[in-house]
C-alpha cells in the first residue's frame, strides 16, 4: 500500500463491506503482494485494505480542509463498526502503540509459535498486518471471526500529515493478537 496510491477504494458501504467478506474467504499468499493498484496487500497471514480514503494534504493542512477529512472517515468507521458487531459482537481495542516499541522483547509479543512458553518465537520482526498497522494507526476494533482462526481488524491511519487519511480493514491470524 502507497500512501501515493491511485487506486480506487469500494465507494460505498456495501462495497466496503462486500470487498470484508471476500477477503475473510481469501487464502494467504505465500509471499508479500499488492493488488487493486495499491488497495490491498497481503502476505503470509494477513490481508490489509484500503477501504476509504481522503485526499491529501499537501497542498492545504489547514483545519477547514482536514477536519472535513476526518469526519468522513470516521463516520464511514461508525457506519461499518456499527454493521460488523450486528454480525459478531462487540469488538475488543487493540492498542498499536506496543508494535513499534524498538526493543521489542519477547514478553511483549503474542505467543505466536502456540508452545505456551510466551516467547513468541523470540525477539525479532512483528507479525503483519501489525507492523505495517502500527505504522499508520494507534489502535483498531478487532472482531474475532466465529468459526475460523482469523480477526478482522478496523483502523484509522494516516502515515504522516501531508498523506491521505485512511479507513484500514486488515485481517490476520489471531495467533498474531495479544492476549
Amino acid at each position: 500500500m502507497n500512501p501515493d496510491s491511485d487506486g480506487t477504494p469500494p465507494t460505498s458501504t456495501e462495497s466496503r463491506l462486500a470487498l470484508i467478506d471476500e477477503v475473510l474467504t481469501l487464502p494467504y499468499p505465500v509471499t508479500e503482494e499488492s493488488e487493486d493498484n495499491g488497495v490491498r496487500d497481503s502476505g503470509p497471514a494477513h490481508h490489509l485494505l484500503i477501504l476509504l480514503a481522503s485526499r491529501d494534504f499537501w497542498d492545504d493542512r489547514s483545519p477547514e480542509i482536514v477536519e472535513p477529512a476526518e469526519q468522513e472517515i470516521e463516520a464511514e468507521f461508525s457506519v461499518l463498526a456499527t454493521a460488523l458487531s450486528e454480525r459478531w459482537g462487540e469488538p475488543e481495542t487493540v492498542e498499536l502503540w506496543p508494535y513499534l516499541a524498538e526493543d521489542l522483547v519477547a514478553e511483549d509479543l503474542p505467543d505466536r509459535d502456540g508452545d505456551g512458553d510466551g516467547d513468541g518465537r523470540g525477539p525479532g520482526p512483528v507479525p503483519e498486518p501489525m507492523g505495517r498497522l502500527c505504522s499508520l494507526a494507534g489502535s483498531m476494533q478487532v472482531w474475532r471471526v466465529p468459526g475460523g482462526t482469523r480477526w478482522l481488524g478496523l483502523a484509522v491511519g494516516q502515515a504522516d500529515p501531508e498523506f491521505p487519511i485512511w479507513l484500514l480493514a486488515a485481517v490476520g491470524e489471531v495467533a498474531t493478537l495479544p492476549g
